[in-house]
């Protein structure tokens, strides 16, 4: 089973934090993931390739998906009739539950298909597989990366504009002016500990140094592409003397850390997790949850800790692909995932959706979901990037994580 400490539970936390979130809307603020480029030429046979429809669908609620003058219903039908079927990308069943907001597609929108390449694919893979795809049936029609990659796919012209009929109860802070694209849910960085193999899990970025910990603490992946791991050495800074302005203390940490050992190459995965492979793993809060049964099953126990000495949250951009083969279907995929439906499956695996707000006022977040609420000194140390931290965050990265961390 999945425990957690007290008044500290994933869940209330993801819950408490958008109130916060959706409170400071005019902040501007998102969050950031490593920024190694795709090509500009590729990126410009792209552009080129693509459609130029900016139709934003408007309006209405998107459980309404029926008949009459609903936008998303007539989207629906443009869907079946063009193809009926949307090509994602990247999506591991226990992400943030999109085993869950997947399920809850299918059911809305029956007879359209919905394949899932690469689930354990990183945001720079998904950049790629647009570029590399381009032209071809299977290219990606919808993509979910981090803000910093979504940066990147504005600049290089892997959007098409759409905003979901929604848009209006997303947080200016979880959405692109221009509409390139919409974040849909957000997560914090958490420290999830495998207690039947290490019985006195660490609580803070400072308790991971300890010599107990040698050969057991593992990341979600290279911080250069991985959006996740990125955020564990953002919020390492933190709890080291920097800030969002500075991340090298958490350049300097993480290299501190594989030398004294305690940090190991394994990439977090769902496998390595239940295998007690990565039994000290660096992750957003909404990829614990979906790893319960998975854990217990192997005879597991899992501990999730918010780092003590850092909060930092991080919400993931998602939007349609310009010049796709399925365009109308991945706009009613954009539609789902911000829909009712959508928002309450992410908070059934402990991601905090955008919408939260607007749920709430309509009563359709459970009691149970709102229990245990968390003491507030956490939700008012949470640290989310500016677009231009991020984008000073990924230099120092890029030039400074392959000769101190990866390389030494």
């Amino acid at each position: 089973m999945i425990r957690t400490r007290a008044h500290r539970t994933i869940g209330a936390v993801l819950i408490v934090s958008a109130m916060v979130l959706a409170a400071c809307g005019d902040d501007e603020e998102t969050s950031s993931d490593t920024a190694a480029a795709t090509t500009e030429a590729a990126a410009a046979e792209t552009t080129a390739a693509a459609a130029t429809d900016t139709t934003a669908a408007a309006g209405t609620d998107t459980t309404a998906a029926a008949t009459g003058d609903d936008p998303v219903a007539a989207l629906y039908q443009e869907c079946l009739d063009n193809g009926a079927r949307v090509n994602l990308i990247a999506l591991p069943d226990e992400w943030a539950n999109y085993k869950g907001v997947l399920a809850s597609f299918g059911e809305k929108f029956p007879g359209i298909e919905y394949p899932v390449q690469n689930p354990n694919a990183s945001s720079q893979e998904e950049l790629d597989a647009i570029v590399n795809l381009a032209g071809q049936d299977d290219m990606p029609d919808a993509i979910d990366v981090s803000p910093a990659k979504a940066v990147i796919a504005t600049e290089q012209g892997l959007w098409q504009p759409f905003e979901p009929s929604t848009i209006g109860e997303v947080p200016d802070n979880m959405k692109d002016p221009d509409g390139n694209w919409v974040s849909a849910y957000y997560g914090i960085m958490s420290i999830g500990t495998i207690t039947t193999i290490v019985p006195n899990p660490p609580k803070s970025f400072a308790d991971l140094t300890k010599p107990e910990y040698k050969g057991l603490v593992a990341l979600n992946g290279d911080p250069r592409e991985s959006g996740s791991a990125l955020a564990a050495v953002m919020a390492a800074s933190i709890a080291n003397g920097g800030s969002a302005d500075d991340i090298m203390p958490g350049i300097q940490f993480f290299a501190d850390l594989k030398a004294s050992g305690n940090l190991i190459p394994t990439e977090v995965t769902q496998a390595t997790v239940i295998s007690g492979e990565t039994p000290i793993a660096l992750d957003w809060s909404y990829n614990y949850p979906g790893l319960a049964a998975a854990v217990e099953d192997a005879g597991f126990e899992i501990e999730i800790n918010f780092p003590s000495d850092a909060a930092y949250g991080a919400p993931y951009a998602q939007g349609v692909v310009m010049g796709s083969p399925h365009q109308a279907c991945a706009k009613l995929w954009i539609e789902h995932i911000l829909s009712d439906e959508g928002a309450l499956a992410y908070l059934g695996g402990g991601g905090m959706p955008a919408r939260f707000a607007a749920l709430e006022a309509a009563g359709a977040i459970s009691e149970e979901d709102k229990a245990n609420l968390p003491p507030a000194d956490l939700l008012s140390e949470v640290v989310f990037l500016t677009p231009e931290q991020s984008t000073a965050a990924n230099d120092l990265l890029l030039a400074n994580w392959g000769p101190m961390v990866a390389d030494a």
